[in-house]
């Protein structure tokens, strides 16, 4: 028993039940927008934010404190997620099919905006997979570049700069209207 409490002090405890729901609420909005960014679909991001949650309830009791900040680790988790979802095969549905919204529902506004995640998702598919994982993960995710860096192997600088030539093409595409439907 003696032993048992001083490895509790050694390696720290796991993260509480209630510690569990603070973290939730405290990292929901930046795993969703990880996944928005990663994805592009509302309900598609929802559902991998979900299951990001419930992978890391159940393993709640192997989290130790001493190895990683809980955002760390529940990153590592959404992007395992990201990467299992994009290796499974997937239906796609004609546009033709979709639900048709009436027009007193679309405004002038919100038809502009969807335009514009619409091509922002095209310019964000365009990317290498590398590249569109560390704009989710700055932007979608909002950590920073030694995070990133953390998560990725890579070195703080060089996110830095493939971030940076990112948004360069990102932006350029943007401007250039390359963008065909």
């Amino acid at each position: 028993m003696v032993i048992k409490t001083n490895l509790t002090v050694w390696f720290g405890p796991t993260v509480s039940d209630e510690d569990f729901v603070d973290f939730y609420k405290a990292e929901l909005p930046r795993i969703y927008n990880f996944f928005r960014y990663r994805v592009g679909d509302g309900p598609l991001a929802e559902d991998l934010t979900a299951q990001t949650f419930e992978k890391a309830w159940r393993s709640r009791a192997r989290y130790r404190r001493d190895l990683s900040a809980f955002s760390t680790w529940l990153f590592t988790i959404a992007r395992r997620v990201a990467q299992d979802h994009y290796r499974k095969p997937h239906q796609e549905i004609p546009l033709d099919e979709i639900a048709n919204i009436s027009a007193d529902e679309m405004t002038e506004e919100l038809a502009q905006q969807d335009a514009d995640f619409a091509r922002l998702s095209f310019l964000l598919a365009q990317l290498e997979d590398r590249d569109r994982e560390l704009v989710a993960l700055k932007y979608g995710g909002g950590l920073t570049n030694r995070a990133i860096a953390r998560f990725t192997g890579l070195t703080e600088s060089n996110v830095g700069v493939i971030l940076h030539r990112t948004l360069q093409t990102l932006r350029s595409n943007w401007e250039n209207d390359n963008y065909e439907r």
